[in-house]
This record gives structure tokens, sequence and C-alpha cells, in this order.
């Protein structure tokens, strides 16, 4: 008799050696999003900051994702959702000309933060490991060992648009941002908060995946134990024939395609080249 097994094969029921009891995460919910984040403003360093005030503009030239801060917290009265809180930090880099020198790259980061409301469940049982630290950064306490654990896939940002804006000191200034040292520690000089006279603005857009996630306990046929078949090697592609590897390359149709000129060419940025 033969059935469907781990990894689409097919195999007889006298090959499953046994039953065996493995802990992996189900997924009890996930969505997805594609945020436009419009005039995002971009905290610089200070040199990048008095280049900025001197200079008639400047264009960002590329976006990276440095972090993500994920918080979770329960939804009041639903004891099966919670809010997915994510904060995302963006190293930027921007182009500008001050008089008729070269072009000068700005340095600085910028923020940004969006919530999901996700179902996660409802769990009775209180989760701990052997590496909990109580009372320690970010250890597990009775009010958070039941909560899902939040997942979130990001990619880097494109870049949509920027522009340098004049500052209004009035009273209904923006709330400042607090920056982690870690982000901080990404520069080599401290980031201007407040006080500027001028601002870049970048408008961004963002993929991301949100999901919630549970420890659960499966029973799954086992076949056989996993062992690799490739073999160790100290370079990358030895012991493969250059000829096999290329044949398995697809031929590059589009390369040899001519394209528009609205067409977007592939983003670099080089970051090594301050």
């Amino acid at each position: 008799m033969s059935e469907r097994c781990p990894g689409s094969v097919r195999c007889n029921v006298e090959d499953l050696q046994e039953a065996l009891s493995i802990h992996t995460r189900k997924i009890t919910d996930s969505c997805r999003d594609k945020d436009c984040i419009e005039d995002l403003r971009v905290f610089l360093t200070r040199t990048s900051q008095n280049i900025l005030e001197n200079c008639t503009g400047a264009k960002v030239r590329c976006a990276e994702l440095l972090y993500t801060y994920i918080d979770v917290e329960p939804v009041a009265f639903d004891g099966h959702h919670y809010c997915v809180d994510a904060t995302f930090y963006y190293r930027i880099l921007a182009d500008t000309v001050v008089g008729a020198g070269r072009p000068v790259t700005l340095h600085g980061v910028a923020v940004f933060s969006k919530r999901a409301v996700l179902c996660g469940e409802d769990s009775r049982a209180h989760i701990y490991t052997s590496d909990t630290r109580l009372g320690g950064p970010d250890g597990v306490t009775r009010v958070s060992a039941n909560r899902p654990t939040a997942v979130v896939e990001v990619l880097d940002p494109m870049v949509l648009s920027s522009r340098v804006v004049d500052v209004c000191h009035c009273s209904k200034e923006c709330t400042i941002h607090k920056i982690p040292d870690g982000i901080c520690g990404c520069f080599d000089e401290e980031l201007v908060l407040s006080g500027e006279q001028r601002r870049l603005l970048v408008s961004l857009g963002q993929f991301s995946i949100i999901r919630l996630e549970r420890d659960a306990q499966l029973v799954v046929p086992v076949l056989d134990y996993s062992i690799p078949t490739k073999e160790c090697c100290e370079t990358p592609g030895c012991g493969e024939d250059p000829c096999e590897m290329f044949s398995r390359i697809p031929f590059p149709t589009r390369q040899f395609a001519p394209t528009g000129c609205d067409k977007d060419c592939d983003r670099t940025c080089d970051y090594s080249n301050g």
C-alpha cells in the first residue's frame, strides 16, 4: 500500500519506522500588507544635518531596513485576538550638492510604526524555557508566558520620493522619536532629533507579512533520519563541474529585451562608500 509521505514522496507503509513526537510552531493567523509611507521624517547625523542646512536640496538614494521591534499585547475583553505593534528602523542615504562641489552623501534614520490585530487563539499554559531570565531585559514573566509569538517578514523598502522642507517652529511640533541605542550605534556620530531648521522627508513603499505562532507538539511518521548528502568544501562551488552548473542556469531572455524609458532600473545601495 502506497501513501503520500512527507516531502511529497511516494512510500510504502512498511517503510515507516516509527511515529516521532516533535515540537514546532503552529501559525494561528497571518496577514500581508503593502504600505505607502508618505513624508517620513529622516533624522540625520550631526554633520549631515549641517550640510542640509546649507544646500539647495537633497534626493534620497536608497533605504535599508536596520531592525524591527515587535510588541504583542492582548486585545481587551477578547482572549483570542492580539495587537501586534511593529516599529521599523531604516537607514537612509541621500545625495546633495553644496555650491559647485561634488555630491555629498547624507546619512540618517527613519522610523515607521504599524499595528495589526490577529487571532492568536487562547492558551492557559504558561511556557518557560531554560534561558528565561526573570526580571531581565525581555524576560518572560507570568503575564507574557502564555502569549503567542509574533513574526514579521519585511523587504527593504522602495524609495518613492523625497523632499526638503523648512521647519515651522510652532506649538504643534511633531513628537520626537526616541531612537534605541542599538540603532544609534549604526552611525559614526549622534543623530539630530530636534532644533534643526530644515528637514529631509522621504516616502517609502514597503511589503510585509505578519503572523502569530504558538508552540505545538505533533506526531509525524518517520522514514529515516536525515543525513546530509552534500560533502563539505572550503570554497564555493567546489566539487561541481562548472559547465554542469552553468547548464542549470535559465537563459536570461528578459535581459535581451529592450525596456521602456519609464522602467525603473535595479536599485543599488552601496553603504561602504559614504
